[in-house]
């Protein structure tokens, strides 16, 4: 039996980069953490499961061993994935997920990460709200949207008590390579070990991107596990556009690298043709008490003292 109030978080996903960062959160509110993943995570109990090619019941049993108060699904696929593994880690995954909790004999919560790229995108200078059109335009969104919608048709249904985050895009430290950020402080950081200068080949830095801090999404999903909010989704973001150029050189300007940043080709990836997004975040101060705290500027000095100091550990 758990003493009233207590909280015991399984994070599915709790190696990688967002997840670490959601671990470390729900343990500085008191939270028993353990991480599921490929991979131990650093500081809380990790347990290696298989959740796409595993047994629902497999999953189930951690959770009835952790005796479970609370799930969060900080997998998935985000960059450089093909259409199967996009199906396999946004839907398949949150569907086992789904099953897995549904056979725990205790009502369980559930807070899954969503994204912004499941709304139709809007026009520039037109805040996305939660009540906005589902109308995604890449595969990215359409996967992570059939996940949210599992997640919430699974509330209705009465198997568990589930909140969607619907984040905007997020930086700060440990951001893998494969993200555009992750990999300019990638180069960054091998141009500082060789002392040369850098060299940095993108796509054209025309967009204007809501970027959210990891840590300030990490508070929003911490505050989610225990906040009365059931079967909805929740707008997580900074609530404001800020040119990805102006990301980049910031990102530069903060490593002290001599860098050329070079423009060519077209843009593509999950927003390809998304030249403005920004998101309301008034919901979530109202429903989660939850408002961002970090300033672009810490998130990319964060970011890049953690390039110099920690290499990246690889997909979860």
């Amino acid at each position: 039996m758990n003493a009233p109030g207590t909280v015991n978080a399984v994070v599915v996903g709790g190696s990688g980069f967002l997840g670490r960062h959601i671990c470390a959160a729900l343990a500085a509110r008191g939270a028993h953490v353990l991480s599921v993943a490929r991979r131990p995570a650093p500081g809380v109990p990790s347990a290696r499961v298989d959740l796409v090619g595993g047994p629902p019941a497999a999953l189930a049993d951690v959770l009835v061993d952790h005796g479970a108060t609370v799930v969060v699904n900080a997998a998935g696929a985000v960059w450089n994935y093909d259409d199967r593994a996009l199906d396999e880690s946004n839907v398949v995954l949150v569907e086992r997920l789904r099953d897995a909790v549904a056979k725990v004999p205790h009502r369980v919560r559930v807070v899954h990460l969503g994204s912004v790229f499941e709304y139709a995108m809007p026009e520039p200078g037109h805040h996305l709200t939660e009540d906005a059109p589902l109308n995604p335009s890449t595969a990215y969104g359409r996967t992570k949207l059939l996940g949210s919608r599992t997640v919430l048709d699974a509330t209705r249904a009465g198997l568990l008590d589930g909140v969607v985050l619907r984040a905007t895009t997020c930086a700060g430290p440990g951001l893998p390579r494969a993200g555009l950020l992750g990999r300019v402080a990638a180069e960054l950081r091998t141009a500082a070990l060789r002392g040369e200068p850098a060299v940095i080949r993108l796509a054209p830095l025309t967009a204007e991107r809501d970027f959210v801090d990891c840590r300030d999404l990490a508070d929003a999903v911490a505050a989610a596990a225990t906040a009365p909010v059931v079967g909805r989704a929740v707008n997580i973001g900074s609530g404001t556009a800020v040119s990805v150029r102006r990301l980049v050189d910031l990102l530069v300007s903060v490593s002290g690298v001599p860098a050329t940043v070079v423009e060519e080709g077209s843009a593509g990836g999950r927003s390809a043709g998304v030249h403005w997004l920004a998101v309301h975040t008034g919901l979530a101060e109202r429903l989660l008490g939850w408002r961002p705290r970090h300033s672009l500027a810490s998130t990319v000095e964060a970011m890049w003292s953690e390039a110099i100091t920690n290499a990246e550990e690889g997909p979860d």
